[in-house]
């Protein structure tokens, strides 16, 4: 027997809420299975990846039969034939678990294809996400979550001018008078009045491994 599948994923935002869809038609063209799964947040890669893993998982209740399997993600394409590796450990997962589920079948055929001729998959990709989005509770808008800047206060020029002058009048007469205080103290003073002197202490950076957790499945769908 030989299924013909077609494998699509998307996350709007990347990373974001996504989808995966996948199709198996009969060599007549009639269609097995037309399936999708949502995610409340994936990356495009994670999506492509699922896809072709959830794919494969529906075309082994079919017997040890011949796959012929067409995505328009190019990298997953690739990085399923080797030719280019995957990096990011939560892929390499997912690609182990789709070569096991691969081993399971008589012969597997992948191939890249435009997006046009990839529209099946697609279309399922984007009815889960809107179906999922739409019953997605929103959240109302307070007034706390609202910032509202403050009105700038008038400023009289002539106060400001005397004020400057004030603040200069001190600096003055320390740098004539010397032997009034020392210059230790001095650095101390102005630390304390102009801000521009004060210094925050730098937060030693440590080093932590942040382990990231695994895809959240939030809604399978067949459509």
């Amino acid at each position: 027997m030989e299924l013909f599948i077609n494998v699509d994923g998307g996350s709007r935002g990347n990373p974001g809420p996504g989808a995966s869809g996948w199709i198996i038609k009969d060599k007549q063209g009639n269609i097995l299975v037309k399936e999708g799964l949502f995610f409340k947040e994936c990356t495009n890669n994670q999506a492509e990846f699922t896809a072709l893993k959830m794919a494969l998982k529906a075309a082994s209740d079919y017997g040890k039969c011949s796959l012929t399997i067409k995505a328009d993600s190019q990298l997953m394409v690739r990085q399923y034939l080797g030719e280019y590796k995957i990096k990011n450990p939560e892929l390499q997962i997912l690609m182990g678990e789709i070569k096991q589920l691969a081993g399971k079948f008589k012969q597997i055929s992948i191939t890249h294809v435009p997006r046009e001729q990839n529209k099946e998959a697609d279309e399922i990709c984007n009815i889960i996400m809107d179906r999922a989005l739409k019953n997605a509770p929103v959240k109302p808008v307070l007034t706390s979550d609202i910032v509202k800047e403050e009105p700038k206060p008038v400023i009289n020029k002539t106060e400001t001018k005397k004020e400057e002058v004030s603040k200069l009048q001190p600096a003055v007469i320390k740098k004539v008078v010397k032997k009034t205080a020392p210059k230790k103290e001095v650095k101390k003073e102005k630390a304390q009045k102009d801000p521009i002197f004060t210094k925050t202490p730098t937060k030693k950076k440590t080093a932590k491994t942040e382990i990231k957790k695994p895809v959240q499945l939030e809604l399978f769908d067949k459509i």
